[in-house]
């Protein structure tokens, strides 16, 4: 009788969750289950002017996901493509909102496969229920004092109050 040994299977999921949303937080839930390990890779996007430093996002991306075994954290700074090889993962995971996540998401995973043919893109679709939620709008809504209950988990809207009371120099 002859032992077959699995290689253990590894995803990533890429973004700069900034920050990140209870859409994120249901990506990852959901696939933490298809995985063995799920890589929550937080991206230093040199394109955005991010509100919390890659070090915070990814402190805030811990505090959320502790309760979820197989998922771990990190950051980089490198192409996608580089970065699947260098963690040896077989599979990158996007979340997709709608048709439009949808066109630009399939430009990046043809890129990703020209770079890195050995990696797999996935995509998962949002919850309905939060197909209408971006960083974008949470950021807004936070700025203006809106309510981010149902948005992002109460560690994420202490943060962002925290943040936006400093840059406001205190007066909220």
């Amino acid at each position: 009788m002859s032992l077959q040994i699995r290689e253990e299977r590894v995803a990533i999921y890429p973004g700069t969750f900034d920050p990140v949303t209870m859409g994120h937080m249901d990506i990852i839930r959901r696939a933490a289950k298809q995985f063995d390990r799920l890589i929550v890779a937080v991206l230093n996007n040199l394109s955005k002017n991010p509100l919390f430093s890659v070090e915070e996002r990814t402190d805030l991306l811990r505090q959320v996901t502790a309760d979820i075994p197989n998922v771990e954290i990190d950051s980089f700074r490198d192409l996608l493509a580089n970065y699947v090889r260098q963690k040896n993962a077989q599979v990158i995971v996007r979340g997709i909102r709608t048709i439009t996540d949808f066109d630009y998401e399939l430009q990046i995973a043809s890129i990703n496969h020209k770079l890195n043919p050995d990696a797999e893109t996935i995509f998962m679709m949002t919850n309905p229920k939060y197909s209408y939620l971006s960083s974008s709008v949470v950021k807004e809504l936070a700025h203006f004092g809106g309510d981010m209950m149902d948005l992002v988990t109460p560690e994420v809207e202490q943060a962002m109050k925290l943040k936006f009371n400093r840059m406001n120099g205190g007066a909220k």
